[in-house]
């Protein structure tokens, strides 16, 4: 019996943070049925998402990424962008690519929030999980 593997893209910059989601996605889906990327950041995603996908090799592509209010409308950009490629990666494949690109509207390099945030990113990250094997469940349903 094979085992459907699954990839897990994550973005560098706020690590600790982000480094969460996979902690959460693999609360559901084994460790060593995911393998792991890293990019520098979260406008890196789309396109190693896509290559991921179209590589056949794994269920579905989860994305992780943590894109902050750095005082420009810099993030609002870099967000959009990002969850349009991963939606377009996804729809280009025909393999789920799913987002844990998460922009907080009031963010600030506190002690408190980052707390928070982990805290968010493992919940996120079980929930791509779920979605990824919910997905893969429909699909072969679909197939039968």
């Amino acid at each position: 019996m094979t085992h459907t593997r699954y990839a897990f893209v994550k973005a560098a910059w706020h690590a600790d943070i982000v480094d969460q989601a996979l902690k959460g996605f693999c609360e559901l889906i084994p460790a060593d049925l995911v393998d792991v990327f890293d990019v520098p950041g979260a406008f890196e995603m789309p396109l190693l998402a896509r290559d991921l996908a179209a590589s056949g090799r794994y269920g579905a592509v989860a994305c992780a990424a943590f894109v902050v209010d750095g005082g420009i409308y810099r993030h609002d950009f870099v967000a959009q962008a990002v969850v349009d490629g991963l939606m377009r990666a996804g729809l280009d494949t025909g393999i789920p690519v799913l987002s844990v690109s998460l922009t907080p509207h009031h963010y600030q390099d506190t002690d408190h929030h980052n707390a928070i945030y982990r805290a968010h990113f493992v919940d996120k990250g079980r929930e791509a999980a779920s979605a990824a094997l919910s997905i893969a469940k429909a699909r072969a349903a679909i197939a039968a």
